[in-house]
């Protein structure tokens, strides 16, 4: 079948900060009275018990209730967790609208609430949730910066940037972390994810499973057939094995599918198994 890719397991983010790879995204938990919170609440237990590391949530999902949901399921921390949390969007109007705020105090705010309900002294990795196109980006990460200086957080991360808005924000402050849409079939953000690879810089897929067309379903099941793992599965560890520094963050609401997104790792894709994956995205 060909020369099986062997893939780091682990990443060190900002070069210092060593996590496993494959993490969880906590947005998909229902922050809900019981039953759904118990069962969130298990899920995300589970997701640590298994090994993950990494754990990425936001003030958006739920306007801080899922980070809520984190901390009451997870508290006290495993010395090795990183939950990581996203700013700089906010409801405004009289609407009530979801917008990108990046004005500092907005941002100082957030950032104080989060470490409130996640029950932290630092955010390790505190990720701005897009550039607010109205506040200079200067201003947004100087206060970013700031809050850094002070021991609120550890590392800067961005999400949703193109490579000259990536290399901008690095003439301002390092940047430890992007998280951009990509997956099997979405490789809209590829430069992205090669400027990340040469500066080092953890590259967090968000959808980081898609599929498309009933052909290109078909090819990867067929992969999945070959490597005996599920469509999914095919889908995760062709992202591990895309780029070293790719941390995938799949989320779901149940320990089943958790399960199966962690047992990726060990689905093992020969060099051929790639170039047949590869050639999807010029063709979905």
């Amino acid at each position: 079948m060909g020369r099986q890719h062997v893939t780091p397991a682990t990443f060190r983010i900002g070069g210092d900060l060593t996590v496993r790879r494959l993490g969880f995204g906590a947005m998909h938990l229902p922050a809900e009275p019981r039953p759904a919170r118990e069962n969130s609440s298990a899920v995300v237990r589970r997701a640590v018990e298994l090994g993950v590391t990494l754990i990425d949530t936001a003030y958006l999902y739920g306007e801080g209730a899922n980070e809520e949901l984190i901390a009451e399921a997870l508290r006290p921390y495993p010395d090795e967790l990183l939950v990581t949390t996203k700013v700089g969007v906010a409801r405004s109007g009289p609407s009530g609208e979801w917008k990108l705020d990046g004005r500092p105090a907005v941002l100082r705010t957030q950032v104080e609430q989060a470490l409130r309900r996640l029950g932290l002294q630092r955010i390790e990795l505190l990720q701005l949730h897009r550039i607010d196109p109205g506040t200079p980006l200067a201003d947004q990460l100087g206060t970013l910066l700031d809050l850094r200086s002070e021991g609120k957080i550890g590392r800067i991360g961005l999400s949703e940037v193109t490579v000259d808005e990536l290399g901008a924000a690095r003439e301002i402050v390092d940047i430890a972390s992007v998280q951009n849409r990509y997956n099997l079939l979405d490789r809209e953000h590829e430069p992205v994810l090669r400027a990340c690879e040469t500066a080092g810089i953890a590259f967090l897929p968000w959808r980081p499973v898609a599929w498309g067309e009933s052909g290109t379903r078909a090819e990867v099941a067929a992969v999945a057939s070959e490597t005996g793992a599920t469509p999914t599965q095919v889908a995760l560890a062709w992202l591990l094995s895309r780029s070293p520094v790719i941390l995938p963050i799949p989320g779901t609401a149940r320990i089943d599918h958790l399960e199966e997104n962690l047992a990726a790792e060990g689905v093992q894709l020969t060099q051929a198994h790639r170039d047949r994956l590869d050639r999807l995205a010029r063709s979905a």
